[in-house]
């Protein structure tokens, strides 16, 4: 199980570096808020560990989607993340095969993160169930849970512990790698490690549980421990 540890700017991204993966977004715009490309090159140049870069929470907008998939890759980001807030098989089919070729027609070694939302009843929006094999079928890499709405309720709130065993199954046979995210805490680590993702997503948590302040890096530190 690999740690992703979400910066918003260069002096956090230092406090995340004990992290397998630095993600870069922007909570002021959202669960996947898209951060600069400037922002995503100075992190990468900071040191060799793998940065992520999420693209935003996408309506339906899968001209926009591919090309902010396609301008993080350009910035430099090994992978890239985006969120499907919208509801529809068919439409989300047509967003996730847009950025996955937008990305991987010139940078195949790049991994692509389809996410969808674990309180995706109260947004309306896809279920990870449905999102999964699209995400597979389009080739992406990574399926991913996230919470939409960002009001302190964590994943656990709105998929139990056999709901994300499940979404890790069904990932797994199609081929696909798992993360999980959604105002995660300490006392979730346990809980997680049964459950095995192959990735865990947290920004709140190593915040002292705001997402709006700033990453600490003895608590980066403290979870890695934990983790690992």
């Amino acid at each position: 199980m690999q740690l992703l540890v979400s910066p918003r700017d260069l002096e956090e991204a230092r406090r995340s570096l004990a992290a397998d993966i630095v993600d870069v977004k922007r909570p002021s715009e959202g669960s996947l808020g898209c951060n600069f490309p400037w922002v995503v090159r100075s992190i990468k140049e900071l040191s060799d560990k793998p940065v992520s870069a999420a693209i935003g929470d996408f309506r339906f907008l899968p001209g926009g989607a591919s090309m902010a998939a396609y301008g993080a890759a350009c910035a430099g980001a090994d992978y890239i993340k985006v969120g499907l807030m919208f509801s529809g098989s068919a439409r989300a089919r047509e967003l996730v095969e847009a950025v996955v070729r937008a990305v991987k027609e010139e940078y195949p070694e790049k991994k692509v993160v389809i996410a969808s939302y674990s309180d995706y009843k109260r947004l309306r929006t896809i279920s990870p169930f449905a999102m999964s094999p699209i995400a597979a079928d389009a080739g992406a890499d990574i399926a991913m849970v996230d919470t939409g709405k960002k009001d302190g309720r964590s994943t656990f709130e709105f998929m139990t512990e056999e709901d994300l065993v499940k979404f890790c199954t069904m990932n797994r046979e199609r081929g696909l790698f798992t993360a999980l995210a959604g105002s995660l805490c300490f006392d979730d680590i346990p809980a997680l490690k049964r459950i095995d993702p192959d990735i865990i997503g947290v920004r709140g948590m190593v915040c002292g549980g705001d997402r709006n302040t700033g990453i600490q890096e003895h608590l980066v530190k403290k979870l890695v421990r934990m983790v690992h």
